[in-house]
Order: structure tokens, then sequence, then C-alpha cells
């Protein structure tokens, strides 16, 4: 049905914008549509498959006959008829409703990819007994995974692509190790980035045959934290006490803003959590304060913060979570006679998620490894994406040279994903320069191609995924079924508040804060709380330093409110500063803050940004540091608001959200079936039935800064973003789904230039 009644009016989907769409559904969700035929309630369907239909919200009322109007074809050439020996064109009824200028943009698959041969299984055996064991439980391998177990001796690269089992063949070759080899458990280093990794592991281990409990346990293994930190706590106990370790990140950050105070750092305004992560930036690439010659203000600040935190440590004996590494660095290049007894333990050592490796975890391995040379490294550069953290897929693609003689076992069967899946991953990443060449290839296609689809904005991006995982639940599918994977933790302001609109249960990330939390949003919103609740002095604080002011003048302001018997919002046009400037601008912002109350979000925003100036304060603050610029959050928050008739009740829904997020962050540990809500960087290792990905264009994904640093002949960031967007692509088994937004931030948006094969 693409006809409904809203109010007095007909409404014709064919005449119907792509940016009214969400508008229409709303209006669906609050009974606000109805049949023209028998007047009952309709609602309003947006998919990803189907173009949007009216349809009834009581399905026994669906017999209900309403011809659908065609929308006329602009693209059709015109018709001519003759007259006094002129063609002249023939004219067209008034009836006729001309197209829209911004239709609705259908979903395509992605096509192009190579057939799909089925070939015979590659699985093959030895007829070693132990492998037939293996076998027999289950556990089999196919030639490159069996030359990657067997290949003991010298250091060996096993490139393992997406979905290639790189974790049997991590346990197998260990256990091949100790159980056929008889090497010494002792002997044998096995490294891991989580601890979770490295428990799953041990299980594996101890459900192959002949491996027991006692010979698991004398492998040394475990992440390289645990590994390196157990070395220097038995050398220098009293040095590395655990009593004396800096935990938590707002211990960390406590010492670097007592040290910003120096600077006249703003407690409020100055990012240390991004400093913070500078800092562990320098110190894993194991550049020290000295060897820094920073690049602009922003470094300027964090290098001082670091040199003031490193002596505080130094001072009271603390120490971190790098210092572990970097400290058992600094001990073995100090005392070479403990690091010769280390050698000599220490024959083998395998490496998992050898891409993620940084600067001093790479060292460390090569000192252990100098005299056995034994390195087997697990990794793939196609999916190295920590470089914030240090990583480099550098390290993989030097590795012949750092490892010389090294040999190289490609694994190139994908296990997880679609023959359709796989190909379009293919295609995405080979346009990368600086990578190893290899071509995965899916051993089923028990699948869909990808589909790309094209939501107005992120509102419509958001209502399109939620019904179309609404509509496989109803067919059978299970929540935890499904992912939406997104570049930053901002884009997912629109899916989580669809989500928990429904009844679908699904979780979050528990350090995803509120998108309404952020720094730049609280500023704007406070102004808003402060034009509709006059007396709350939280938000009078909040607008403080929008304003340039400091802090301390709250305390003014709570006198003034006291003296001249007003609320906040008139006490502003007391306040002394000093600066006449200033002061007359204060003069005029009580009736500017008052007036926003009456106004829609959208346009209070527009005041606070411009008249109140809020612009001016961003640039003016903006941090560098910052992925997300403030900007770009003022223009989501526009998004956000442009639902909302009036500010009353989108502070209404900003407070529900940001109560949501704290209600979804606890309930999620009881859910075990759930859609997971996720950032591509948090969703590497994992694997999905299907997987939306949002915002797959210019901006996002690839990233702004990426965008920014190519214009700069950079072209390593970019290479990244291809990297990120590929690991997106493989975390799904079965559907892939790729949101090609029309408009973002409320601006013209282009495809991502990945999508382009």
């Amino acid at each position: 049905m693409n006809q409904a009644k809203s109010g007095n009016e007909i409404v014709h989907l064919h005449t119907v914008s792509a940016g009214e769409l969400q508008t229409l559904f709303e209006k669906g969700k609050r009974d606000q549509l109805s049949c023209i035929i028998c007047h009952k309630p309709l609602k309003l369907f947006i998919g990803i498959h189907e173009t949007p239909y009216f349809y009834h919200s009581d399905p026994s009322r669906s017999d209900c006959e309403v011809p659908n109007l065609e929308p006329i074809n602009e693209d059709k050439p015109l018709e001519y008829m003759e007259q006094n020996g002129f063609k002249i064109p023939k004219s067209r009824t008034i009836t006729e409703t001309k197209i829209i200028t911004e239709p609705y943009l259908k979903s395509r698959t992605i096509t192009g990819n190579p057939p799909f041969t089925d070939k015979p299984s590659i699985l093959e055996q030895l007829k070693d007994p132990y492998f037939q064991e293996l076998s027999a439980r289950g556990v089999v391998l196919d030639s490159e995974q069996l030359k990657a177990v067997m290949t003991i001796d010298g250091p060996l690269l096993v490139l393992s692509g997406a979905g290639s089992g790189k974790t049997r063949v991590l346990t197998v070759r260990t256990a091949y190790m100790l159980t056929v080899k008889k090497i010494n458990p002792k002997s044998i280093m096995l490294v891991t980035f989580t601890a979770k990794s490295a428990k799953e592991m041990q299980q594996r281990l101890l459900s192959y045959p002949y491996m027991t409990p006692s010979l698991v346990s004398q492998i040394v293994s475990g992440t390289f934290h645990s590994i390196f930190y157990k070395i220097l706590i038995f050398h220098e106990p009293t040095k590395w006490q655990r009593d004396l370790l800096l935990k938590w990140d707002w211990e960390k950050e406590k010492i670097l803003k007592q040290a910003g105070r120096e600077l006249e750092l703003d407690d409020k305004e100055f990012a240390y959590d991004q400093a913070l992560q500078q800092i562990g930036l320098w110190k894993n690439s194991l550049v020290f304060p000295d060897d820094i010659k920073p690049n602009d203000e922003w470094e300027k600040s964090c290098l001082f913060l670091y040199k003031n935190y490193e002596e505080y440590k130094e001072q009271t004996g603390k120490y971190d979570f790098d210092d572990m590494l970097v400290g058992c660095y600094i001990f073995f290049k100090n005392h070479p006679e403990f690091l010769k007894k280390y050698q000599q333990r220490f024959h083998y050592f395998l490496v998992d998620e050898f891409q993620d490796i940084n600067k001093v975890q790479y060292e460390l391995i090569k000192l252990l490894s100098a005299e056995s040379k034994n390195v087997c490294a697990v990794g793939d550069d196609d999916q190295a994406i920590y470089s914030f953290r240090g990583s480099d897929p550098k390290y993989i693609l030097n590795f012949n040279y750092d490892f010389p003689g090294s040999q190289v076992v490609k694994l190139t069967e994908n296990y997880r994903s679609s023959h359709e899946i796989v190909a379009t991953a293919n295609r995405m990443i080979k346009r990368n320069q600086h990578r190893m060449d290899k071509k995965m290839s899916a051993q089923h296609n028990h699948g869909n191609p990808p589909v790309l689809f094209y939501p107005h904005d992120e509102e419509l991006e958001a209502t399109m995924i939620v019904s179309d995982i609404q509509e496989k639940i109803a067919k059978g599918a299970n929540p935890g079924d499904f992912a939406v994977l997104y570049r930053t933790h901002t884009m997912s302001r629109a899916i989580f508040e669809r989500l928990a609109a429904s009844n679908l249960p699904f979780v979050i990330e528990k350090d995803a804060d509120s998108f309404y939390q952020r720094r730049v949003i609280r500023g704007m919103l406070a102004f808003m709380r402060l034009s509709l609740f006059p007396q709350d002095s939280k938000a009078a604080s909040d607008v403080l330093s929008s304003l340039f002011l400091k802090q301390s003048i709250l305390q003014e302001l709570k006198a003034q409110t006291i003296l001249q018997d007003c609320d906040f919002i008139d006490a502003f046009a007391f306040v002394k500063t000093g600066h006449a400037f200033q002061e007359r601008k204060l003069k005029t912002i009580p009736t500017q803050i008052r007036s926003i109350k009456s106004m829609s979000p959208l346009v209070a925003l527009e005041i606070i940004e411009k008249d109140l100036g809020y612009q001016e304060y961003v640039k003016k603050r903006g941090n560098e540091a910052n992925l997300e610029k403030g900007s770009d959050d003022i223009r989501d928050l526009k998004v956000a608001a442009n639902r909302f008739p009036t500010v009353a009740s989108f502070l209404d829904h900003v407070d529900h959200m940001t109560a949501m997020v704290q209600e979804v962050k606890q309930l999620s540990k009881h859910f075990k079936d759930a859609i997971q809500l996720t950032t591509i960087h948090r969703s590497k290792g994992l694997e999905y039935q299907s997987v939306y990905v949002l915002a797959a264009v210019d901006g996002s994904i690839p990233h702004d800064f990426a965008l920014e640093s190519y214009r700069k002949g950079e072209l390593a960031p970019l290479e990244e973003e291809r990297r990120l967007l590929y690991v997106a692509a493989t975390r799904a088994k079965k559907d892939l789904y790729l949101s090609v937004l029309q408009t973002r931030r409320g601006r013209t948006a282009h495809p991502s230039r990945f999508l382009k094969f």
C-alpha cells in the first residue's frame, strides 16, 4: 500500500522524499497515519530489501484495496505530435505528480565477483597416527595448515587470512611439538594479546591427544604483559610490587592533571584521556621524553605531561602497565647476563596476532630469540588496525629482513564467510599497495551477495537495520546472529536509540559512554537546560566554559542570585570580569537564553552555536587529539534533535537515552543471545551470521583524519582504514550489509572510495 492519510492530507509514497520517510515512520508509531479506506491506523515499513510501504498495524485489516500510484519516469523520452508542420511535445496532464528530486534509493547487491567453483575438499591427513587421532576428534587440517604445524625449526611467518583457522594451527602446532617432537614444554613461550585468547588456547590444548594439565601448565603462555611482568617481579620484587601499580586511568589522569595546572590546562576542557593515550603510544614505541620534538601545541603539552608523569613515578616508585614491557626491555639491556639465561632457556617462540605487535614487544621477542631463531609469528598484515597503539604491519612485511632465512606459509582458505563475502573482501583489500600478496578462497557459498543500501541519513539508517533484523528474527534467526559495526562510538547513537525503543535484546561495550555525555554535547545541552530550569546551578556551571568564564565565576553567580533576587540566567548580567567587552556581551545573554525554550531544538542549537558563541568556543578550544572534532559532534546533535518538536521533549529523550546506556550495560551481563553493537576495532576476531556496517562513506570510513593525511601525501592512514573495512566485512558469515548514507551530519555524503571495485 503506498497511500495513507496524515491529518487532512493524503500521502502518496512516490511523492515523498527520502528525507521525509523517517518523519512518516515516527507518525506511524504514534498512530497518526490512517487507511484511506477503513480509516484504521497504518504504519510505515522501511527496510533494506523492499521499497517503503504502508501496512495495517492490525493484521486483520490487511484486505483494504488501495490502488498503487506509480511514479512518473522522468527519464522516459518526451512524446511528440505534429501540428501545422511542426513537432510539438505532447502535454502531460496536470494531475500527474512530478517525481521528487530526492528519491528513495533501492538497495543493490555487489556484483562482479568471480563465480564460486565447488571444489573437492582440500582437507587432508598424513598417515601419522597422531594426525589420525586428531581427525577422529574432529580436528582436521588442510595442507597449508599442516605445513605450518610441522615446520618447527627456524623462523616461520604464518600469514593467516581472515577465518583461516589460526588458533587451530597455533594450538595443534604446540601440541605436536610436545607430544610428537618431545620438546621440553618449559622451553616454549606462547604469547597472545588477550588473557581470553590464552585461556582459550589452553582449553583447546587439553582437548588434543596425549595432552595433560601437567604438560600444558609447564608452557610459558599468556599475554606480553603477564609474561614479562613475571620476569620483572622475579628479579626485582621490591621495585615491582603489585600495590605500586597504577591500575586505573583515573589514577593516571589525576597525576597528569596535577602537572597540567602548571600549564593552566583546564581540567574539564583538556583531553587528558587522549594525552594518556599519546604517552602510551610514545612509550610502546620506545620513544622517551628526551627523544621527542613536538610538532604542535598539543604534542608540546603532552610532552610536558609525559616528563612530569615519569618523574612522579620515579619519585613515588609507582609504575603502570606500559612500564611492564618497557621496564623488562631496559632490564635485559642493562643485564646481559640475565638476558643470556633466558635466551638459553627459551628455544621456541609462538606469537599470535603478530600484526598487532608494537615496537617494544617486537624488540623483546628479537632479544630473546637471538640465539635460537625459532620464532613462529602468526598474523595477517591485512588485519593490522591498531596503529594508535603503536602497532605497525611493517613487522610482518619486514619479517624476512629481521629473521633471515625465514619460511612463509600462507593460510588462504576461509572457513568462516561465504564465497560472495570473501570475494568482495579480496577485491577491496587488493588495492592496498603495502601488503603481502595473498588471495583468500571460501570453502562454501551458503550466503548471499553483500548488499549496499542507501539511507537518507543516520536516523533512517538505524530504522532500516532494525526492521531488517526484526524480519530475520521473525523468520527464525537469533538475536546473537547479528552485529552492527561502526568506526567510532559516536556513530552508534541512532542505532542504540532505535534498538532501545524495540523489544530486541542488545548489548553495547562497557566503555561506550552516552553520546549525550560527550564534552561538546553536554555544553550545548546545558544552555537548553538552563533555559527550561533557570535555577539549575549544574546547568549554569556547565555553560561557563563556553562563555570563556572560569569555574570560580559560579560562586559569584550564586551570590548574585541572592543579592539581586534573581535566577541564574539573569545573574549573568551582573557578573564582573574586568573586561568591558565581555561584560557587555554577558548583559545580552539572559534574553537569548530565555528565548531558547520556546524554539524547536534545531533552531535552538543554531542560536547556541552562532548567537551565543558556542561555535567560536569549539573552534578556539578544539582538541587536535580527538578523532571526532567538536564541530562534528554539533552536527551529530542536530541530526538527533531534528526529530523532536520542542526543547523539553528533546531533553526528556536525552535523559532517557543517557539512563538507558547505563541500564543496557548492566543488563548486558545477563544476555547470552543479543544483538552486538561494537566498534570495528573491538569486533576483530569475532564472527556473526549477519553484519551491518554503518556509514560506509568518505569521512567515516575512511575517517576524515586519514583523508587529511592522504591529502598531505601520507598513504599509511588510508591503507589502515581500508584494512579496517576489510576486517568489518570478514566478520560476516552469511550476510553483509554496507550502509551508504546519502547525507551524513546534515551534509551530502559520498560512497566510501573503498567500495569502488
